[in-house]
C-alpha cells in the first residue's frame, strides 16, 4: 500500500512541478504580450512529466556575471533543463511579437484547473490515508 502511495504521491509531486514551471513561461508570455519582437514560448507538458518522472531533467550551474567588486559574491545557480518551444502564431504581427492573448489566457486557465485537479487528488488520496490509519 505505501509503495502504491508512494508513486502517487511522485507523480503529483512530479506534475505539480512541471505545471509550476508551464505556469511560470504563460505568465511571462502574457507579461510581455506588448513588447516588439517577443517570442512567447511554452513547454510540451507530456515530455516533461514523463523526463521528471524518470528522473531525466539535468541541473545546469549557471554562474551571475559580476561587474564590479563590490557586487555580493553568489555560488552557482541551478535550473531545471526544460526544453522551451516557440510558439507559432496563428496570425502574424507587425511588431514581431508572437503572443496572442487568447491563446496564452485559454493555456493559463487549463494549466491552472489541471494544477487544481492535481492538488485535489492528492488531498482526497491523503485523507484516504489517514482514514484508513484511524479504522484500524
Amino acid at each position: 500500500m505505501l509503495n502504491k502511495l508512494d508513486t502517487f504521491v511522485n507523480f503529483h509531486q512530479q506534475a505539480l512541478s512541471v505545471r509550476e514551471k508551464r505556469q511560470n513561461i504563460l505568465a511571462t508570455n502574457i507579461a510581455n504580450s506588448d513588447t516588439t519582437n517577443y517570442q512567447a514560448r511554452d513547454i510540451d507538458f507530456n515530455i516533461e512529466l514523463k523526463k521528471a518522472i524518470n528522473n531525466q531533467h539535468t541541473l545546469n550551474n549557471i554562474k551571475l556575471n559580476i561587474t564590479s567588486e563590490k557586487h555580493i559574491q553568489t555560488n552557482t545557480i541551478r535550473s531545471d533543463d526544460y526544453q522551451l518551444l516557440y510558439r507559432i502564431p496563428y496570425q502574424s504581427s507587425a511588431d514581431g511579437n508572437t503572443v496572442e492573448m487568447d491563446q496564452e489566457r485559454t493555456a493559463f486557465m487549463d494549466n491552472s484547473i489541471h494544477y487544481q485537479s492535481n492538488l485535489t487528488f492528492l488531498g482526497e488520496q491523503f485523507k484516504n490515508v489517514v482514514s484508513v490509519l484511524q479504522q484500524g
